[in-house]
């Protein structure tokens, strides 16, 4: 499918070769491979492999999100190390099931994008999909515990699990700054769309 638009007398001239000439076609767009750039996949989304102590790709992503410098051993040793202190902690459940619980409490459900209307920007709550929903919980619990100075990041990342796993900590209280946000600007919902 092919949409054409026509220049008015006033536009002179057109990158393009296109003089400006009124009647003259001036935009061609292929409306399907602008389609197939919308919400693509990325590379590391393709070939991300599951976690090989649990086989989880959460947790791999997790793993991905705390390295540095390339360094994923390092991350890897991290993470692994703060389930072991999970499990030490909290000993009615499995270590990875305390982790994914925590994810899943953080996740926003609700956030609030400025968009501009007649001249002014308003805050407007807006639903937020699934993929970003795990990247923001992912970042908010990485970035609680490196917020925590003085002490080794595997501890510090597994008192954030076990505090987003109650419902507590640095990273749910950002999520519920998110959503008291949204709550308070909920009367421009109408100017989602």
């Amino acid at each position: 499918m092919v949409a054409v638009g026509f220049l008015d007398k006033s536009c002179k001239g057109f990158p393009g070769g296109f003089a400006g000439i009124f009647g003259e076609p001036y935009f061609l767009l292929n409306v399907f491979q602008q389609a197939s750039t919308m919400g693509k996949k990325t590379a590391s989304e393709k070939i991300l492999k599951p976690d090989p102590l649990y086989g989880s790709k959460v947790a791999s992503k997790f793993i991905n999100c705390i390295m540095r410098n390339g360094k994923k051993t390092t991350a890897q040793r991290i993470f692994y190390e703060a389930l072991d202190i999970i499990r030490q902690k909290v000993s009615d459940k499995e270590p990875i099931e305390v982790f994914h619980q925590a994810v899943e409490n953080v996740k926003p459900e609700l956030e609030v994008r400025s968009r501009r209307v007649g001249g002014a920007s308003y805050q407007v709550p807006m639903p937020v999909n699934k993929k970003r929903q795990l990247s923001l919980a992912i970042r908010w619990i990485i970035g609680a515990a490196r917020e925590k100075k003085g002490r080794p990041m595997a501890p510090k990342l597994a008192e954030e699990l076990i505090a987003a796993y109650r419902r507590e900590g640095s990273a749910m209280t950002k999520r519920e700054n998110v959503h008291r946000m949204a709550e308070a600007n909920k009367a421009f919902a109408h100017f989602a769309w």
